[in-house]
């Protein structure tokens, strides 16, 4: 991979990684496209750039992301005349609503975790398989279709609670399958649970933070194990920081427009999109134009 390659494939994450239509998907339909290998400093390229990704939700949400509940953890006025058990126990529940926000965003976190612990041999295979992309591009795209009508229903109650964090941290685990869409997985889950669009796309992109900042850290992590590290070799290192570089830019933009797209017209033209790039893409598959590995 040349650094053109780099700067496209980096363009296609902040483009996609944000709106339902799968950023792993693109990445991989692109680099069959362009004839990249798949070597494992590809393969690390691809889910390390997500990280420029994760700082533009930051950048964009830090007032919201970095809120903590007004509560002071350790008020004395609040425990006086308690006995040491009932402080323990008041402290702690002080402690837990103080960074209630992040301890749902975890909560959401752990089955995605624990599938890639269980099968994450199984789901590195399918992300060389340009075929399975195909195929839940163009199912996820029926999904969209219909999704607005599905959960047309909303509460009146927005906030997050543990049982909505867990129900969309289930749905994200639908997303390991490279073409579903980390994004529409966990917004179609947010739905479910009657959130409103843009408050369920909302959290979609917080919850991105840990789930991308797991799996760049991860990445790294058995990167830096090997001892022919593939980060330091040629002009590696350079490419991963102009990647991010790119994809933070690139996604800024994205995820303005997605919020403002969204909230005034919904999912159906994500979903048309998303049926005819999967459809365009099974006639290159089958004519052997594309090949069903990369």
């Amino acid at each position: 991979m040349n650094f053109i390659e780099a700067i496209v494939i980096a363009v296609v994450e902040g483009l996609t990684e944000f709106l339902p239509v799968s950023s792993t998907g693109h990445m991989i339909i692109t680099q069959a496209l362009l004839g990249i290998e798949s070597t494992p400093f590809v393969k690390a390229f691809t889910v390390i750039i997500q990280f420029g990704a994760i700082l533009s939700v930051i950048v964009l949400y830090w007032k919201r992301f970095f809120h903590l509940n007004q509560i002071r953890i350790f008020d004395g006025q609040a425990v006086k005349g308690m006995n040491i058990a009932k402080r323990l126990v008041t402290y702690t529940k002080r402690f837990l609503f103080k960074f209630d926000f992040y301890w749902k965003l975890l909560i959401a976190l752990v089955p995605a975790g624990i599938m890639g612990l269980l099968f994450g041999d199984q789901i590195d295979a399918l992300l060389e398989n340009v075929f399975v992309v195909a195929l839940m591009l163009v199912l996820g795209g029926i999904v969209m279709l219909f999704v607005d009508k599905w959960f047309s229903k909303t509460d009146d109650n927005q906030d997050m609670s543990w049982k909505r964090a867990l129900k969309i941290g289930l749905f994200q685990c639908i997303a390991m399958i490279p073409g579903v869409s980390r994004s529409m997985a966990t917004i179609v889950g947010g739905m479910a649970t009657k959130l409103t669009r843009k408050n369920a796309a909302e959290f979609s992109f917080f919850l991105a933070v840990p789930t991308m900042a797991a799996a760049t850290g991860y990445t790294l992590y058995k990167m830096m194990k090997d001892p022919l590290n593939a980060i330091f070799l040629g002009n590696n290192l350079t490419m991963l920081i102009v990647g991010n570089i790119v994809a933070f830019i690139v996604a800024l933009v994205a995820i303005k427009f997605f919020i403002d797209f969204l909230t005034k017209h919904g999912f159906k033209a994500f979903g048309y999109y998303r049926i005819i790039v999967g459809g365009l893409l099974l006639i290159l598959l089958g004519t052997g134009i594309v090949q069903n590995t990369i």
